[in-house]
């Protein structure tokens, strides 16, 4: 077996790292994270020891939705470098053992991009404008949308040109939906696809993949929920299906997709961002001839409770296993709050965050960690309107900045070593116990509570391919085996003994004698018989 073949199933288990560019680390000076900056701290990734990271966009963007607005694939945007940063980067990586997955945006464009200036330009019914989803009005002179639809980001899906025809933004105005239907579409972004890979990357992580093929006939939704982006996916969540989302269409074009991967060497991949009203439907999205992994949402959106995570985890498993297919753990991203602020916040959300990083990583399948986690840091939920640069805010009052901040690197004071200035969002002054600095080589800090937890993973055999097996427990504590390990997490009232699971060999919290505190995990091993 080459070195090919043998890294080919390298995404099955692993632990994948999200970099928001923009907040990682800033290298010249202008508050604003970079490649180059991202290029320095790699060591730092390496010595965490997670095996990937999965970078947000860095394309050229007006930056409305924080480059999820791109205007141009192939090019890095001035803010971030350029291609030669990129390809310093990428070489720096795989140097250090990490592979690297990028963000496609597949489902809209910037309103800056050429595509989309040029069917500005064009008449109705022009070659331009079939890139894009555009309609005449309804009611008298059609001054009404064309459908009921409502934006992610708040109000309704449409915006009206001078000429009179309306186009579709599922997300901001400055986000015009591509349409899927069009070969020319399909055939740009599977070119899109060879231009990275050509260059290394090692992966794809599909923005929206639920969302580029709509409904025949754009029909009504049928109500008004003028509730935004949350409580929309929500209605997912519970069941609803929505005439833009989840269409089956999509999968014909991540077989294509596939394809396409399948043609490189290395083990390459993707990973849908997908909501899907039912786990089947989910789970659609993965198997030998699409997407290779799809994000499993219901775990970040877990109670604390033994009921809630067993139910989760129980699911997420079995549709994995339908599908042969690894599942994807997921605390905390760029789009939701930081999980020690929804797990109560200060020293009871840092506690409980500790132990759901330990639940996590003993699972099977693949962790993504969302930078910033392995500090312990909260959601900044303080920041000044006037700095919030989330599209969503604006139109509904929801922001996502608060988990957006700059990463603290060092020092006492704002911006903790992000680089050599400020940075673009103000971190706390409480972050001078949080830096890179402060928890470095302090024991039971949570920077090295990860660091542990991650040298256990990839020394575990049972960790990297193992079964889960359920283990009978008191009330109020989750315990299951993989192997001769055993994975215990405290979500009751009381202290737990923790002796007849085996010996503690790292712990989210300080055993009191034999016994594992509240609001603690800890990984045990049995010694083997004989």
């Amino acid at each position: 077996m080459n070195a090919d073949e043998a890294g080919a199933g390298w995404w099955r288990d692993a632990v994948v790292y999200q970099v928001y560019v923009r907040s990682f680390a800033d290298s010249d000076g202008d508050g604003i994270g970079d490649l180059a900056g991202l290029r320095d701290r790699l060591p730092y990734l390496r010595d965490l020891g997670v095996d990937a990271i999965w970078l947000t966009p860095f394309y050229r963007s007006p930056m409305v939705d924080g480059g999820y607005d791109v205007t141009d694939y192939r090019q890095v945007d001035p803010m971030f470098g350029d291609l030669a940063d990129f390809d310093a980067m990428l070489a720096d990586a795989h140097a250090y053992g990490l592979r690297v997955i990028i963000d496609v945006v597949p489902n809209h464009t910037s309103s800056a991009h050429r595509w989309f200036q040029a069917a500005v330009a064009a008449p109705p019914g022009s070659p331009e404008r079939e890139r894009y989803i555009f309609r005449a009005g309804r009611g008298p002179d059609g001054a009404e949308p064309p459908n009921d639809w409502e934006s992610i980001f708040g109000g309704d899906a449409w915006t009206r040109l001078p000429d009179g025809q309306w186009y579709l933004h599922i997300f901001d105005p400055e986000q015009p939906d591509l349409n899927w239907e069009l070969p020319e579409v399909r055939a740009e972004f599977e070119e899109i696809l060879r231009f990275w890979l050509d260059r290394g990357v090692d992966g794809f992580r599909v923005d929206v993949a639920h969302g580029n093929i709509k409904a025949p006939g754009l029909p009504d939704v049928g109500y008004s929920s003028k509730t935004g982006r949350n409580q929309r996916q929500s209605r997912l969540l519970e069941g609803t299906k929505l005439p833009y989302f989840d269409q089956d269409g999509v999968h014909e074009i991540y077989r294509v997709w596939r394809q396409i991967l399948d043609s490189y060497p290395g083990g390459r991949m993707a990973v849908a961002e997908a909501w899907a009203s039912s786990p089947e439907r989910l789970a659609r999205y993965v198997g030998p001839d699409e997407l290779h992994q799809v994000f499993n949402f219901d775990f970040l959106h877990a109670t604390w409770s033994v009921d809630s995570f067993r139910k989760v985890i129980d699911t997420a498993l079995a549709e994995a296993t339908l599908v042969g297919a690894p599942t994807t753990w997921v605390l905390s991203n760029h789009d939701k709050p930081r999980h020690v602020t929804r797990y109560g916040g200060g020293a009871l959300g840092l506690r409980r965050g500790r132990a759901a990083a330990l639940l996590m990583l003993a699972l099977p399948g693949v962790a993504y960690l969302y930078q910033g986690e392995e500090l312990g840091l909260d959601e900044v939920l303080d920041l000044p309107d006037e700095l919030r640069q989330d599209p969503a805010f604006r139109r509904t009052g929801e922001s996502r900045d608060g988990c957006r901040v700059p990463l603290p690197w060092s020092g006492h004071t704002a911006p903790f070593g992000f680089g050599p200035a400020g940075a673009w969002l103000p971190a706390p002054a409480t972050w001078t116990a949080h830096t890179v600095a402060a928890q470095e080589g302090e024991s039971g800090s949570t920077l090295e509570l990860y660091r542990a937890a991650l040298r256990l993973r990839r020394a575990e055999p049972a960790l990297r391919g193992g079964e889960l097996t359920w283990t009978e427990a008191e009330p109020g504590v989750l315990a299951f085996r993989r192997g001769e390990l055993t994975c215990v997490v405290n979500l009751g009232t009381e202290p737990v003994d923790v002796r007849r699971y085996g010996t503690p060999i790292v712990a989210s919290a300080a055993l009191d004698g034999d016994f594992l505190p509240v609001d603690a995990a800890a990984w045990l091993k049995q010694e083997p018989l004989g």
